[in-house]
Parts: C-alpha cells; structure tokens; sequence
C-alpha cells in the first residue's frame, strides 16, 4: 500500500493567507494533482474533517497529489430565520471563491495546467464550479477536469421531479435541504441580492461553454439532487463532456463519512474517473 507524506502548506491569496494541505503518495507514480474543496454550508467545516482530510487520503492513496483547501467561509447562518435584507457584512461572496481560483491558480504553476483537476463536494461543489467558469471567462488556462460531489449549483433549488421526493420521504425528509432553506444558505453566502444573480456566485442557470470535462455525483435521498440534475443537463447543453452518476441509497454528505459503503462507492467514482482523464491505467 503507498504511503503518503501530508504536511501542512499555505498560499498567498489576494485576501491574504490561504491553509492548504499536501497529500503526495510516496510509493505510487503521481497522475493527475487534484485540488479539494470540502462543504459545510459555506459557513462550517475545516482541513480536518472527513469531507475534506479523509477524502484526501482516499484519493491520495490512489497515486494522485491532492490538496485541500482552507477557504475563507461565511458567517453561521440559521435554519430558520430569515435572513437580513441588504447587504451583509463580514465574509461574503466573493471571498471564499477567490481563494480557490487563488489556490487553483498556484497549483497549477507548480504542474503542467492540463494536470490539475479540480473538485469540491456540496457548497465546495459550487465553489468548485465557479472557480472553473471564472478561469474560463478570464482568458486563463481552466483545469483540466472539474469533479463535483451533491453539490448546489443554483441560486434557487430547482423544482424538485416527482421521482425524487419519493426519495426523500419518510426517515429522509429530516434535515433536507427545503427551497426555503436553500435559500436562506445561498443569500448568507451571496450577501446580497445582486450577487445571487451573478454566474460566479452560482453557475447553474448560466452559460457554460467551456466547462473542463465533469464528473457530477449525487446523492440519492438528497433534496439537493435537483440541482446536481439540472447543472448536468446544462453542461449537457453546454456540449461539455459529461459523466454523472447518483451513489444508490446515500444521502447528503455521505462523503463526510469515511468507513461506510458509499463513501467506498464514492472514492471509486472519482478515482475511476480520475483515471480515464490522465489515461492511468493503474488499479486502483
């Protein structure tokens, strides 16, 4: 089994400081480098939970150099109050979003462009999606794959299909992910009602020609869902090159939790994906 050597790095943002961490296999031959970014609302999470430092390991130790990212996150926010109205104040939109095309932009000087793929899972999803749009629209080099777990994509939740909330019935309907809710997350995250709206601030609905090849994986008794679907039939319609696939079974952030079933399902999706960009023919 490869071995990894993880130490704790940083990059120097336009807002200052970003926590990185290196995960580099010691035994496997390196293919492509991953750069990860973890969820939590926009609002919570850290290098060291499973979303993010278990992740990483699994991934790692299938020959890739990964390393997650520390960004700037939001303010908590409540379940159920609604938000205040005008601009918010503190960390916003769209700090939490630079850092990772901040991040982005480093790794891929230190690796040939073409290598770096780039994924996120539920709010770091739509990081990850913007980053990659942003890249685009800028004129700059995009990674070169964008790898994005039971992400939101949308200011708004899409309407979710009849099939769907039969998922999410029963012991699944705690603690999903409401319209209003969704809501509530992406206006604390956005910290006004202008930035809702704008495409790097949540891609889904937007143009997005010139997207790097995606692999969207989601959840399946998962609210959030209706958002992953939509994103993939508007990369469809995009002509980006596309894989989807929904874990049977799991439910949101089942990637958060190292040691089940679906999270080992999970790990093999996007290593196999992983695999068929760089043309690795390793076993994993």
């Amino acid at each position: 089994m490869a071995e990894l050597d993880v130490r704790e790095d940083e990059v120097a943002g336009r807002h200052g400081r970003i926590p990185i961490r290196r995960y580099v296999p010691t035994v496997l031959p390196l293919g492509s480098t991953v750069v990860w970014i973890h969820g939590g609302a926009f609002s919570h999470g850290d290098l060291d939970m499973p979303e993010s430092d278990a992740v990483a390991r699994a991934v790692a130790l299938t020959g890739r150099h990964v390393i997650a990212v520390d960004y700037r996150r939001v303010p908590p926010w409540s379940w159920w109050k609604q938000p205040r109205t005008g601009q918010l104040s503190g960390v916003r939109y769209p700090l939490p979003v630079d850092d990772v095309v901040d991040v982005l932009d480093q790794i891929q000087s230190e690796h040939a462009a073409g290598d770096v793929i780039l994924g996120g899972a539920s709010a770091g999803a739509c990081l990850a999606a913007a980053a990659a749009l942003r890249q685009y629209s800028d004129g700059r080099p995009t990674a070169s794959g964008l790898l994005l777990a039971y992400g939101i994509f949308h200011a708004a939740l899409p309407p979710i299909p009849s099939e769907l909330r039969r998922r999410i019935r029963g012991r699944h309907s705690v603690m999903q992910f409401r319209p209003d809710t969704v809501n509530k997350m992406n206006r604390n995250y956005a910290g006004s009602l202008e930035a809702m709206r704008d495409p790097f601030a949540f891609p889904g609905g937007h143009d997005l020609r010139g997207m790097p090849p995606t692999l969207v994986i989601d959840a399946d008794h998962d609210s959030l869902r209706a958002s992953g679907h939509q994103f993939a039939n508007e990369l469809r319609e995009a002509n980006v090159s596309l894989a989807r696939n929904v874990v049977a079974g799991s439910s949101h952030g089942f990637l958060n939790r190292p040691g089940t079933a679906h999270f080992a399902e999970g790990i093999d999706v996007i290593a196999e994906w992983v695999r068929s960009q760089d043309g690795d023919n390793r076993l994993v």
